[in-house]
């Protein structure tokens, strides 16, 4: 049997994996190895050849694929040593790894520390149930990314998207550059699912319909899909009687959402939490089982490329510390809990003892609200979406005046005047 010893062992290698590698080679680890089942590194970086990548970490508009060459750069400047066409198949609560490679076959790995860094997986047709039958021509958005960016591959001319994800209003619009006809993207809920940018640049710069509170109640053909059916909803999602209409099409993307990658996780004992799906992190990233870190959209997810890149940064300098021997306390750790319209927080636990960054989500869209963590601090914010992240810096001017012996702090986002 094949069997490694490592300081630093990272799984995958998408902006997540190759972040977190470089930045805990930095940190001191001498032997860091990153874990990728594709040909070459970089993750799904390489079929999203849209701009905007870069704009916080680099200031400079990038590609996907130039955003990873100067990752990819990094990682092999400071010697990192990539396992490529590699498939992890098990993680064991004492930090075994189980391998299988092309080129070595089965491995064992035995690091003195691991950074999860798998990322996540589109939700699929399977989890929507919607009725009708199952002909060819429906699939992920990403899947059609990739169809169309690297294999040269356009999926249908008619196209009906579901959902407003990134990726979904993304494909809108590199569809119609390429001939094809978007007819329709349908959103569920009053607003759309990504960013504000992509509403924008995608979809209204090339007139693509966008039908909020809206939904797919019936899939049409047998060989292949001919049409769907849409009808609005009411304020329960549920589809009104009397306003469903067919549309015309052969192709359906769904952009639905995304599901951090957690199986290997949870094969270590790592607790996940179950709104994110990731794995509860404190502020060094570290989870539940020692010497396992994790970073990127296996913990949440993110919008912004450049968000897992600082994360994951934080998780790879967390685990070449743990290799060289750091330990960190159980006692002291104080629990950030949601409050009103607040979905999630991570870090799900801080030490107060060190600056920090939170990433959170609310709810339900509001205007006019102010947020507000604990006592120590209250930020007026003109609109918040459930689509955008808020990233808030929590100081230690801002943590010093965190009460003696705390163990909870709620984060409450109010409507402003309360």
């Amino acid at each position: 049997m094949n069997r490694q010893n490592v300081d630093v062992a990272v799984i995958g290698s998408g902006p997540a994996g190759m972040a977190a590698a470089i930045r805990a080679k930095q940190s001191g680890a001498e032997n860091v190895v990153v874990m990728e089942r594709a040909e070459q590194m970089g993750g799904l970086l390489h079929q999203c050849v849209h701009n905007g990548f870069g704009l916080l970490y680099f200031n400079e508009d990038l590609t996907g694929p130039e955003y990873a060459r100067r990752f990819m750069e990094k990682a092999m400047d400071v010697k990192v040593t990539p396992l490529l066409e590699t498939m992890v198949t098990k993680i064991s609560p004492e930090r075994e790894i189980t391998a299988i490679s092309s080129k070595e076959g089965y491995i064992t790995f035995t690091p003195k520390s691991i950074v999860l860094a798998m990322g996540c997986r589109e939700r699929s047709r399977g989890a929507l149930n919607i009725p009708g039958t199952r002909p060819a021509g429906i699939l992920t958005a990403g899947t059609a990314q990739r169809f169309v960016n690297v294999e040269g591959f356009i999926p249908g001319k008619k196209i009906v998207i579901l959902g407003s994800g990134d990726i979904g209003m993304i494909m809108a619009r590199r569809l119609t550059l390429e001939g094809a006809e978007v007819v329709a993207v349908v959103e569920i809920l009053p607003y759309i699912g990504g960013l504000i940018r992509n509403e924008v640049q995608c979809l209204h710069d090339f007139s693509i319909p966008l039908l909020l509170e809206h939904t797919i109640t019936q899939i049409h053909g047998e060989k292949r899909i001919e049409a769907v059916n849409v009808a609005r909803v009411d304020n329960n999602r549920d589809p009104i009687g009397g306003t469903e209409r067919r549309i015309e099409c052969d192709t359906l993307l769904l952009s639905v959402g995304l599901i951090p990658e957690n199986e290997l996780s949870s094969m270590a004992g790592v607790e996940l939490d179950p709104i994110t799906g990731g794995p509860i992190v404190g502020e060094m990233r570290q989870t539940n089982v020692p010497g396992i870190f994790a970073g990127g959209n296996v913990v949440h997810v993110h919008d912004l490329v450049d968000n897992v890149s600082w994360e994951s940064e934080l998780a790879g300098e967390s685990a070449a510390r743990f290799a060289m021997g750091a330990k960190w306390a159980e006692k002291g750790k104080i629990a950030l809990k949601p409050g009103r319209n607040i979905r999630y927080i991570v870090p799900q636990t801080i030490s107060g003892e060190r600056e920090i960054t939170l990433y959170l989500r609310v709810s339900d869209l509001e205007e006019g609200v102010r947020l507000k963590i604990g006592d120590i601090m209250s930020k007026a914010l003109r609109v918040v979406k459930p689509s955008e992240m808020l990233k808030i810096e929590l100081p230690m001017a801002q943590l010093r005046k965190l009460k003696q012996g705390a163990t909870e702090i709620v984060v409450d986002c109010e409507k402003r005047g309360k």
